[in-house]
């Protein structure tokens, strides 16, 4: 069936009644299958180096901003230090980051994915991108745009420029 037939997403209409009446069952439902199945590709490969979904997400955004602070991470993570410690002293001691004295600030700690960190972070992106893009491919041009509004209308509007920001390198506004 193609998701544009379901009768479920077609029957609600947009609203502030559905938004204080009924729950978006089906939506909600929907985001826990499509979550599951985004990260299991990578979690495969993660447990190959015992890693799991926090290492990623480090590595993630390590890889993608090199010379990210500590607190920056933390900020962008929204975990505690004592989380991030584990993770990132793993990532560490196996040669997937490393932490180096700031420039301006020697007690400041930039963190830079290795090569080999940097080699992990770009294939788990490529299986996400694969999904994503088979998810795109049949819909209108126009979908990645459409989607892209749409989750950041999920993200909280105080935090949104913000992630405009990270993601797209914008000023925030």
């Amino acid at each position: 069936m193609v998701p544009d037939a379901i009768p479920a997403l077609k029957s609600q209409k947009l609203g502030k009644d559905v938004l204080v009446e009924q729950p978006a069952y089906d939506l909600i439902e929907l985001f826990f299958f499509a979550y599951r199945d985004f990260v299991s590709d990578p979690d495969r490969i993660l447990d190959e180096y015992g890693f799991g979904r926090a290492h990623h997400r480090v590595l993630h955004f390590v890889s993608r901003q090199p010379g990210l602070t500590i607190a920056e991470l933390l900020d962008i993570l929204r975990i505690t230090k004592q989380s991030l410690n584990r993770v990132l002293k793993e990532l560490i001691e196996k040669d997937f980051i490393e932490s180096r004295m700031g420039t301006s600030d020697r007690r400041q700690r930039l963190l830079f994915a290795t090569g080999k960190g940097h080699d992990l972070a770009l294939k788990l992106a490529k299986l996400q991108t694969r999904r994503i893009m088979r998810a795109l491919s049949d819909m209108d041009p126009d979908a990645k745009e459409t989607v892209s509004r749409y989750l950041l209308r999920l993200i909280d509007p105080d935090d949104s420029a913000h992630v405009r920001q990270l993601v797209f390198g914008l000023e925030k506004t």
